[in-house]
């Protein structure tokens, strides 16, 4: 996630550099078509990019309002994990009695519970979780494709013997079930997003119109400005890209990147949090902004 207001024309030009190549080389091409053959034939009429621009407006907007939508809602969701985790460990610190070890193995699992979510959306290897599980948990996990889910199932059956074993109430049990509840949902909901394909109709369409635009509008403004034409070519064309990158940035929000949701900060966050109520010593620092820029 961007922590900075302005954003540096070095990170743009980095994003969209091929994409400019191929955009100079395609009005210069225009250019030449239009300088050596078809001048002298017949004028481009100017209505043409008039109707592409309008056209790729309204895909632009369309594919950024969705793209926005898609990591606002991934932002919620997490946010969310991270009010329910700090009521599900207060709950279990202070409504449980006589079993501090339960107490404590269950805030461990919660914060493994959290690195494995992390792990499986972006697609990567962390085990950090490992640390804050037992041998049995492991070997119990290991026999499951979705960690995060057989960690909450193992909470699950956790809860029911502090129940069963009267260090928990039926009111208190039923309260810390419906976190385990929205733990679940939120871990639901960000797989649906994940595995959700942005259509991919609209942005293979909205790169067409963009090229379609390019190379007309060059084609035009030869007419009048000569070969000075490649280059306002270029510089229209960079605009409705760069837009157009800046919004498709957003649509995979648990992508490992400066644009996404920061997942490393937020689960760290939780982690400092959790094992700060459990009263431990050992306590690891927060992430750190890279470069003063962004974080992840």
């Amino acid at each position: 996630m961007l922590l900075i207001q302005n954003i540096r024309l070095s990170r743009i030009l980095r994003n969209t550099w091929h994409v400019d190549l191929i955009m100079i080389a395609s009005c210069t091409a225009a250019y030449l078509v239009r300088e050596y053959l078809i001048a002298h034939h017949f004028e481009i009429p100017s209505i043409i990019p008039t109707v592409l621009g309008t056209a790729i407006a309204f895909f632009i907007g369309f594919n950024n309002n969705q793209a926005y939508d898609r990591w606002w809602e991934a932002r919620k969701i997490w946010g969310a994990l991270v009010n329910d985790s700090r009521s599900f460990t207060r709950a279990l610190i202070n409504y449980v009695d006589n079993d501090n070890i339960t107490v404590k193995k269950m805030i461990y699992r919660h914060i493994a519970f959290l690195y494995a979510l992390k792990a499986n959306l972006r697609g990567a290897v962390d085990e950090i979780y490992i640390k804050y599980l037992t041998e049995e948990d492991l070997k119990e996990i290991e026999l499951h494709n979705n960690a995060h889910n057989a960690i909450l199932n193992i909470q699950s059956r956790d809860l029911q013997k502090l129940s069963k074993s009267g260090d928990i109430d039926g009111f208190r049990f039923i309260e810390i079930n419906e976190m385990l509840t929205r733990f679940s949902d939120s871990m639901g909901m960000s797989e649906r997003i994940k595995n959700t394909i942005f259509p991919t109709t609209y942005t293979y369409l909205t790169k067409v119109f963009i090229w379609l635009f390019v190379v007309t509008f060059t084609l035009v403004i030869s007419q009048s400005a000569g070969i000075a034409s490649i280059f306002l070519g270029w510089l229209i064309g960079f605009v409705f890209v760069s837009t157009q990158i800046n919004g498709m940035s957003l649509v995979n929000p648990f992508e490992n990147n400066s644009a996404g949701v920061p997942l490393n900060q937020i689960t760290r966050t939780i982690e400092i949090n959790l094992l700060q109520m459990l009263g431990e010593k050992d306590i690891p620092e927060p992430i750190k902004p890279i470069n003063e820029e962004y974080i992840l």
